[in-house]
């Protein structure tokens, strides 16, 4: 006999308490994820952290006293394996670049339908990044202020090491494109296209997709 996975410990961190309510009933309508605990804060989240044992830390961006940056800054430095999710409910917002720029594992508008919700769950505590594909290229318009000559020099010279195939599939994540736009677009299939993304994440030094397109923006200056 198999012996059944035990679920994913997942901590929720928002100021609202509606929004706690319903991220806890969607995880608690899937008998592999367990809620265990809830903070309206970072300060409080950092706490339970240490008290709750999560694998999965669903947290806000926006909250008051320590807000998500801060407290995601610390929870990477005391808990370097712990994936943390960042919740918005802007899709230009530019903390969220800031947010994957110092660690988190991805991010999630809070409008994202269950099952997508629950699926990235399922990703990012298997060690997978996750962020909405669909936003990718507004986040990237997001950015203001132009690469320096060091950063465009790096990006350049990491780009191109990647072969022609993987270029393209590096141009196309930098537009926004899923996993599935990629396939219809340069004629290959779904696997393939995850396959040069994984090649993508290791050439290049970069754990997301927003990362990829950040760096092709950078090459670009």
């Amino acid at each position: 006999m198999t012996t059944p996975e035990a679920p994913i410990r997942v901590l929720l961190v928002d100021d609202e308490q509606l929004v706690r309510a319903g991220l806890r009933m969607m995880l608690g309508a899937d008998p592999g994820m367990e809620v265990v605990g809830e903070a309206d804060d970072g300060v409080q989240a950092l706490r339970l952290v240490g008290e709750t044992y999560p694998q999965v830390v669903l947290m806000d961006i926006r909250m008051p006293r320590m807000d998500g940056l801060e407290a995601l800054r610390r929870l990477r430095a005391t808990h370097p394996d712990l994936a943390v999710i960042m919740l918005t409910t802007f899709d230009t917002d530019d903390m969220v670049l800031t947010a994957l720029r110092d660690g988190a594992t991805g991010f999630l508008l809070k409008n994202t339908a269950p099952p997508d919700l629950l699926a990235a769950v399922r990703a990012v505590s298997a060690g997978r990044p996750i962020l909405s594909p669909s936003v990718t290229a507004q986040l990237i318009a997001a950015v203001s202020q132009r690469a320096d000559r060091v950063t465009v020099t790096d990006a350049r010279e990491r780009l191109e090491t990647l072969t022609e195939r993987e270029a393209e599939v590096a141009q196309a994540v930098a537009r926004g494109l899923s996993n599935a736009g990629i396939a219809a677009e340069l004629f290959m299939s779904i696997g393939t296209v995850k396959s040069h993304i994984g090649h993508l994440f290791d050439k290049l030094g970069v754990d997301n997709r927003v990362q990829i397109a950040l760096m092709v923006r950078d090459a670009a200056d």
